[in-house]
């Protein structure tokens, strides 16, 4: 009978689906820091909340388009901040990378996002 502990690794790695402005999306490797159920919950939380502040923000304040996105981006870099732990760039992974990352590729704070989610569904079992 195969072992296996219950404690997972602190990291786990998955593809990515990075998509190209103008061109074909590239696979590129994401490690993720692990996080259990209470963690995890408390993390989307957190997301909520500041997703919630910031449209308000957006709202009330009427802030012009680029005040808006430059603020969903500090967002969206804190996100990815809060869950990955390395990748596959030639860029080493720093603050300014990520900040780079998600200023010149559009699709990509949400391509992470999804991937990472994806990793906590239930794997499918059988056909």
């Amino acid at each position: 009978m195969a072992k296996i502990k219950i404690a997972p690794n602190p990291t786990f790695k998955a593809k990515v689906q990075i998509p190209r402005v103008g061109g074909e999306a590239v696979a590129v490797d994401f490690e993720f820091k692990y996080l259990d159920r209470i963690a995890l919950s408390a993390l989307f939380d957190r997301w909520n909340t500041a997703r919630d502040e910031h449209a308000t923000k957006v709202q009330e304040e009427g802030m012009s388009w680029q005040d808006a996105t430059a603020s969903e981006i500090a967002l969206q870099v804190e996100q990815l901040k809060d869950i990955v732990s390395g990748w596959g760039f030639d860029e080493k992974l720093s603050d300014e990378a990520m900040t780079a990352l998600v200023t010149t590729c559009v699709g990509a704070p949400q391509a992470v996002l999804a991937a990472y989610q994806a990793a906590y569904q239930p794997a499918r079992l059988g056909n």
